[in-house]
């Protein structure tokens, strides 16, 4: 077996030279060379290989990983939650037994017994009321540390949380999302960010930190043979670095074990007995309006912004068929939450420019003109989104908008934004597998919310549906809600992207019930490498 001391040097090989396909995720055998003899052979494996093209999402502690999703999916090999999902529910993992009361708003765990930190310290409910503690003083960015308000051990292996409010999404976005971390180790941090040495990653999951390369873009995970819920699959996963071009080739060649792959090589990769998943839409990109200048305050002006725009076109030409018309209500079709009756702005030219000009503009010579002034709007976005600006550019040019068009780095996109230093702009988020999540992407502050926070009834139903415990009056809000945003539209969801993953079959990968932890979009659950 490979050990971590000469790991980054074959890795920085495989970089270097992964288009002479010199660096194997196994030994060429069989089960490498035909994927459909890989189910037979998951017990025998010493190693899986991953490919990322973007490769480092940050160290792999609880703080240190980058807030999106790739990186809590580095760590959640390591630490581990109260409850976990699966491909459909939520099931047991540092917790076996739960209970709410209604009476004090709480809930009761019953903690496992057998489950040791992977410096072989027990495992007890005192680490738990430490994590929620030091939560409230250190926040995590990945959970709402004011959701609990505090946190009680009842026994060795009974714990109380007490909640500050009644939390619907209680178990997608706190219990099954917050890493619990070792009291005697974090005890002693003040700097949580900067916590990066060994005992940084010291968890109770199924994998143990071996190495991490920044600069290389590399993760190699060594098995915990003494996880408490069985023995992992395999005794190594290696996360290695591919740009996308090359992620097919290194697959077919047995480079890596599995990898997303591009729409118009799923049939060749299912041919080849390779097995493709892939799941339903929860990202979703977006034509981001500053609704807070002119005419783009005005909601008949954004309203003619969604009616020149053929959502239906942008994705058979910009998208060649592979991903789903965009709903103003942002809420994919495919979901339970989804409202139908939500207005859909159906392409229609006409409208648009009857709404422009209801506006006081004019048309002259093709363009919209106020004042002596040609309708001109700035559009900013990320280079990936090149292509779809340049649809967007033609779609508006016709609806007499002049667009000024430019890609920039992204950062400086995402600061433009921030600062509101824009017209429109181009980006994309996930998280839309679960409602608690609607309310960060319309009234967060953050570059990639729309911040829209002019409609009362819109604030106070976002807000609301967190609370409500009544599962149908719940989804009540959420369809009023849909219906409200998509009439106000302070941004535009224009499409959700169909995304697919290749793997050989070694290991039965899944996609997550509504994402990992709060809507990752990744099949690589932890669980899918243990023997339960």
């Amino acid at each position: 077996m490979m050990g971590p001391g000469n790991f980054a040097h074959i890795l920085l090989a495989a970089a270097l030279f992964v288009s002479l396909l010199i660096f194997p995720a196994c030994d060429m055998s069989e089960v490498c060379r035909n994927p459909q003899t890989a189910s037979q052979s998951a017990q025998h494996m010493n190693s899986y290989t991953i490919a990322d093209s973007t490769g480092d999402w940050g160290y792999p502690s609880p703080y240190a990983h980058y807030s999106r999703g790739p990186g809590y999916t580095r760590m959640q090999f390591i630490f581990e939650t109260l409850v976990w999902k699966n491909a459909t529910s939520f099931v047991p993992q540092l917790s076996k037994e739960w209970k709410y009361n209604a009476d004090d708003n709480s809930y009761i765990f019953i903690l496992q017994e057998n489950v040791k930190w992977h410096d072989g310290a027990e495992f007890t409910a005192d680490d738990v009321v430490f994590t929620y503690n030091y939560t409230r003083e250190h926040p995590y960015p990945w959970v709402d540390g004011s959701i609990v308000k505090s946190a009680e051990a009842l026994d060795k292996y009974t714990i109380k949380l007490y909640l500050s409010k009644p939390y619907a999404p209680f178990f997608q976005d706190v219990a099954g999302s917050q890493p619990i971390f070792p009291k005697h180790i974090w005890e002693k941090v003040t700097d949580a960010v900067k916590f990066t040495s060994p005992e940084a990653v010291i968890g109770t999951g199924p994998y143990m930190l071996a190495d991490y390369n920044k600069e290389l873009g590399t993760y190699l995970y060594k098995a915990n043979d003494s996880y408490y819920l069985g023995k992992p699959i395999v005794k190594e996963i290696k996360f290695v670095k591919i740009g996308e071009q090359m992620m097919p080739a290194a697959l077919r060649e047995g480079l890596v074990n599995s990898s997303s792959v591009p729409a118009e090589v799923v049939s060749d990769f299912e041919a080849a007995g390779f097995t493709v998943i892939s799941d339903s839409p929860s990202w979703n990109g977006k034509l981001t309006i500053n609704h807070k200048k002119e005419p783009l305050s005005y909601k008949d002006f954004r309203q003619a912004l969604a009616y020149a725009i053929d959502r239906d076109a942008l994705v058979q030409i910009v998208f060649r068929g592979n991903a789903v018309a965009g709903n103003p209500g942002m809420v994919p079709p495919t979901s339970v939450w989804y409202n139908p009756d939500a207005r859909q702005y159906k392409y229609d030219l006409e409208k648009a420019k009857q709404l422009i000009a209801g506006l006081g503009y004019t048309l002259e010579n093709g363009y919209f003109v106020k004042d002596g002034q040609i309708l001109k709007l700035s559009l900013i976005a990320a280079a990936d989104y090149k292509d779809l600006g340049q649809f967007i550019v033609l779609q508006l040019d016709k609806a007499g908008i002049k667009i000024d068009f430019q890609t920039l780095e992204g950062k400086t996109v995402d600061s433009r934004v921030g600062a509101w230093e824009f017209d429109l702009s181009l980006y994309g988020h996930g998280g839309l597998y679960e409602p608690s999540l609607l309310q960060r992407w319309i009234l967060g502050e953050g570059f990639n919310s729309a911040r829209f926070n002019s409609n009362d009834q819109l604030t106070q139903l976002l807000t609301a549906q967190l609370s409500e415990m009544d599962a149908q009056k719940r989804k009540s809000m959420i369809l009023q809600m849909q219906e409200i945003y998509a009439e106000d539209l302070p941004a535009l969801t224009l499409y959700y992207p169909k995304s697919y993953w290749a793997h050989d079959g070694n290991i039965p990968l899944y996609y997550t019930m509504d994402g990992i932890s709060i809507g990752v979009p990744i099949p690589l659950n932890r669980m899918a490498f243990v023997n339960e």
